[in-house]
């Protein structure tokens, strides 16, 4: 093949990538869409945690909703009142208002209260637990207390308490649901805080075979439904469960005959969320620690 054959066809194709490049160019031209500027503007003036609490995937875009006004200021949980107001000023928009929703854990099987039946020794994590044996809880459903949700919080809003049990501020809590993420066990839920009714327990066991492993789970024994308003709770495979459509019909009346205390009446005060265990329920007099076995 000649030298001048080779010069042709690299001219052609250089030509093609040419003619290419500009028509590529040209259609990006066309076909951009503007971005309004105010974008940047909102989400400089959001916390940039994108933690995901306000339903969306990050704080570009929550910022991008808001500009849009699908959003109101009022669905970013992380940020304060002031910053809330600032964005709704900057956007010449209301507020608006936002539930409060709160992660809660379905356990209160602490190291005073609930078996553990074998000792694990290993990485010191809930995840690495649950893949042996469990974990070695007697509750195969209950929290293994070493701390991972604590860990994931980035909002210091869950501590673990001296049974090795998570403790969650509600306050602090801004619902991103990472703790839900992390648990092994799936015993944190997102709930509005405004709920006044919790099971604190996600044992499948009933009757004495459930209160062999935990003072405090749920036995399925189904006064708290009998008690509560049509439709409120049922139980379901020996477990006590709220509908939540049905909150609105909520009274203490369901927790007083609780034997264990796992179903909980929950009150909103100035010192924070309070969860209160029913007349029957059996008070927590052990502070240590069970033997394991």
């Amino acid at each position: 093949m000649s030298i001048s054959v080779l010069l042709t066809a690299a001219l052609v194709m250089a030509g093609i990538g040419v003619l290419l490049a500009t028509i590529l160019a040209v259609a990006g031209l066309k076909l951009q869409v503007e971005e309004d500027p105010r974008v940047n503007a909102v989400e400089g003036m959001l916390p940039g945690t994108n933690c995901g609490a306000c339903g969306k995937p990050g704080c570009r875009a929550f910022a991008e909703s808001l500009v849009e006004g699908v959003s109101s200021p009022a669905g970013c949980s992380v940020s304060s009142p002031e910053g809330r107001e600032s964005i709704a000023a900057f956007l010449g928009v209301g507020v608006g208002e936002a539930v409060k929703r709160v992660a809660r854990l379905a356990c209160a099987g602490g190291s005073n209260v609930a078996r553990q039946r074998v000792d694990y020794r290993g990485l010191n994590t809930c995840r690495a637990a649950s893949l042996v044996a469990g974990g070695g809880k007697g509750c195969v459903w209950g929290c293994l207390g070493l701390a991972d949700c604590e860990t994931a919080c980035t909002f210091n809003a869950i501590t673990m308490d001296a049974h090795d049990l998570p403790v969650v501020n509600e306050a602090l809590c801004t619902a991103c649901g990472d703790c839900v993420t992390v648990c092994p066990k799936r015993l944190f839920s997102i709930v509005d805080q405004a709920n006044a009714l919790w099971v604190a327990c996600n044992s499948l066991l009933a009757g004495d075979a459930a209160e062999a492993e935990c003072d405090v789970a749920c036995t399925g024994c189904g006064k708290c439904a009998a008690d509560g308003a049509p439709g409120l709770i049922e139980i379901r495979d020996g477990l006590a469960v709220v509908n939540p459509d049905s909150m609105n019909k909520a009274s203490e009346a369901a927790i007083q005959r609780c034997p264990t205390g796992a179903i909980l009446w929950v009150e909103q005060t100035s010192e924070g969320t309070v969860f209160r265990k029913g007349l029957a329920a059996k008070p927590v007099l052990r502070d240590r620690a069970l033997p394991i076995g």
